[in-house]
């Protein structure tokens, strides 16, 4: 993972604990985690809306019969 090893995870993490504080920690998360997911939801969703009118669906079932 880029070239870092458990040590340096463990130095960034103790500097992020006290450059925040431990009762910030979880604030913090909680909000990386909903960026996160809306960013995999915007991504997901089709670029367009379609507005093309829709058949109703009696037609449908006339047209089938014949």
């Amino acid at each position: 993972m880029f070239g870092l090893g458990t040590q340096e995870l463990i130095i960034i993490f103790l500097i992020i604990l006290v450059l925040f504080g431990a009762s910030r920690l979880p604030e913090i998360g909680r909000g990386l985690g909903k960026a996160i997911k809306n960013f995999k939801k915007a991504t997901s969703e089709p670029d367009e809306i379609d507005v093309t009118p829709k058949k109703p669906v009696e037609k449908k079932e006339e047209e089938e019969k014949k």
